[in-house]
């Protein structure tokens, strides 16, 4: 049941973009689409996933002095790895998300979950957390994009729904804002539902 609860809590209770309030940069950044945030959202959760399983076995081998330095090159390591397959076989997304790919590495949610609970927990608790925090971000992003999307343009993963262009405002970078306070003030209101 322990590790149900360590799962389930990166979904809504302790979500990281909504509640946590980490991983913002990407979260405002690429959330133009739902597919955009899906690929974003996978892509941090692969990089969370690997990188705790690598930090949570090895945790014991690395001196005190350089294990942030250490995180970070395990955690690159990784997000090398999903941008080279990002750009080799998902070009157009790889091109949408841009930047944002090489900046998972100084995400604070991934670092963070590494330092907090891969450092100190065993290797199947930090599978068990590094996919319910890394899906509760994928969660995040993709509401926030499909929101943004189907206000923005009147569409939802590319198939538009309603004949017209939508309201521009949400296609921009204050739409990213406004469905963030909508996102966050319903995360919080679930929140108290399910304490």
């Amino acid at each position: 049941m322990n590790q149900l609860q360590n799962f389930t809590k990166g979904l809504i209770k302790e979500n990281p973009v909504y509640i946590l309030l980490l991983g913002l940069c990407p979260a405002l950044g690429v959330t133009t689409s739902a597919i955009n945030g899906l690929g974003m959202g996978l892509a941090t959760t692969f990089v969370l996933l690997g990188s705790n399983i690598v930090v949570s076995l090895i945790k014991d081998l690395i001196p005190a002095k350089v294990r942030i330095p250490s995180f970070i090159v395990i955690i690159a390591s990784f997000v090398t790895i999903v941008q080279l397959t990002m750009e080799a076989y998902m070009p157009d997304l790889f091109a949408a998300l841009g930047l944002f790919i090489p900046l998972i590495v100084v995400n604070c949610l991934v670092l963070g979950r590494a330092e907090a609970f891969a450092s100190k927990n065993t290797t199947l608790s930090s599978i068990v957390d590094a996919l319910g925090m890394g899906l509760g971000f994928a969660l995040a992003l993709v509401l926030l994009g499909g929101l943004r999307e189907i206000l923005g343009s009147y569409s939802l993963f590319g198939h538009k729904f309603i004949p017209g262009d939508g309201m521009l405002v949400f296609v921009l970078a204050p739409g990213a804002f406004i469905g963030m306070a909508y996102l966050i003030v319903l995360f919080n209101f679930l929140k108290k539902k399910t304490s």
